[in-house]
C-alpha cells in the first residue's frame, strides 16, 4: 500500500461512514480498483477508529448523558445494537469470503448500491409528505436496529439505512439522525475490539506489518487522521441534509457508481 492510497482510503472511510453511500462498499470498490488484495486488517481497524473519534468528538455530551438516569436512550441503544452484533458475529467471515472476495464483486456492489439508492429516494418522498413525527421510541428504534444489521452487506449504507428506517417509521428527523450516529459507536467499538483480538491471536496484524514495509506506519497514521477529520465533516454535512430530507442526489450518485461497477466488471477491470 502506498501513502497516497492510504490517504484516499482514509478520506473515503471518513466521508462514507456517515454519508448515506456505504463505507464498506466504497472501500471494497477502491481496494479492487487499486489492485490491493487486502488493505491490511490493522489498517482497516484504524480507519474505523478514526470515524469513532469523529462521532465521539461531536456527540460527547450526548454520550455522557447516556449514563445518567433514566437511561432511556442507553436502553434504546443497547436494543438497537443487538441485531447488528448477532448478524456480524454469524456472517462476518461469510461476507468477507463470499462477497468481498468474490470474482463478481462488481455486480454485487452494483446491486446493493442500487438498493441503497432506491431506499434513499423513497425515504425523501415519504419524509416530505409526512406531517406528524414521533419522538424516539420503540417504533423507530427497532426498525433502525434491523436496518443496521442489514447494512453489514457491502453497498448497503449503515447511516443511510438506519436514518431511512427511522424516518419511514415516523421518527423526528433530528432525533433519528442523532440516534443513528450514536448507534455507530457500539458497532465500530465492538468491531474494533473483536477484530483487534482476532487479528493478534491469528497473527494477521503482525503479518500486516511484516508484509507492508516501512511505510505502513505512515499509512496507518495518515489514514487515521484523515478518516477522523473527514468523519467530522461528513457528520456536519449529513445533519444539514437530514433537516431538508434531500437524499435524491445521493441516489443519483449511487446509481452512477453502480453503472461504473458494471462497466468495469464487463471490461474485465473489476
Amino acid at each position: 500500500m502506498e501513502i497516497w492510497q492510504a490517504i484516499i482510503l482514509g478520506l473515503t472511510q471518513g466521508l462514507t461512514e456517515f454519508l448515506p453511500v456505504s463505507s464498506s462498499g466504497h472501500l471494497a470498490f477502491l481496494l479492487r480498483v487499486f489492485g490491493i488484495d487486502e488493505g491490511g486488517l490493522f489498517f482497516s481497524i484504524i480507519l474505523h477508529l478514526g470515524t469513532l473519534v469523529a462521532v465521539c468528538a461531536i456527540y460527547y455530551k450526548d454520550i455522557i448523558a447516556l449514563f445518567k438516569k433514566p437511561f432511556k436512550t442507553l436502553g434504546f441503544l443497547v436494543i438497537a445494537s443487538v441485531p447488528a452484533a448477532v448478524v456480524g458475529f454469524l456472517l462476518e467471515d461469510i461476507i468477507d469470503e463470499k462477497l468481498l472476495g468474490s470474482a463478481y464483486l462488481g455486480i454485487i456492489l452494483a446491486v446493493f448500491f442500487t438498493v441503497t439508492a432506491t431506499v434513499l429516494f423513497t425515504t425523501e418522498i415519504i419524509a416530505k409528505k409526512r406531517k406528524n413525527e414521533l419522538p424516539l421510541c420503540w417504533r423507530t428504534v427497532i426498525p433502525m436496529g434491523v436496518a443496521q444489521a442489514v447494512a453489514v452487506l457491502p453497498g448497503i449504507s449503515r447511516s443511510g439505512s438506519t436514518i431511512c428506517a427511522g424516518t419511514i417509521a415516523g421518527g423526528k428527523s433530528e432525533e433519528v439522525a442523532k440516534f443513528s450516529f450514536l448507534m455507530s459507536i457500539p458497532v465500530i467499538l465492538g468491531s474494533f475490539v473483536v477484530s483487534l483480538a482476532k487479528g493478534l491471536y491469528k497473527g494477521e496484524i503482525q503479518a500486516d506489518f511484516s508484509a507492508n514495509g516501512s511505510t505502513y506506519g505512515w499509512c496507518i497514521a495518515l489514514g487515521f487522521i484523515v478518516s477522523a477529520l473527514a468523519g467530522l465533516l461528513a457528520i456536519k454535512v449529513m445533519l444539514k441534509i437530514i433537516a431538508k430530507a434531500n437524499y435524491k442526489w445521493f441516489s443519483v450518485y449511487l446509481l452512477t457508481l453502480a453503472i461504473v461497477c458494471i462497466v468495469l466488471y464487463c471490461c474485465g477491470k473489476f
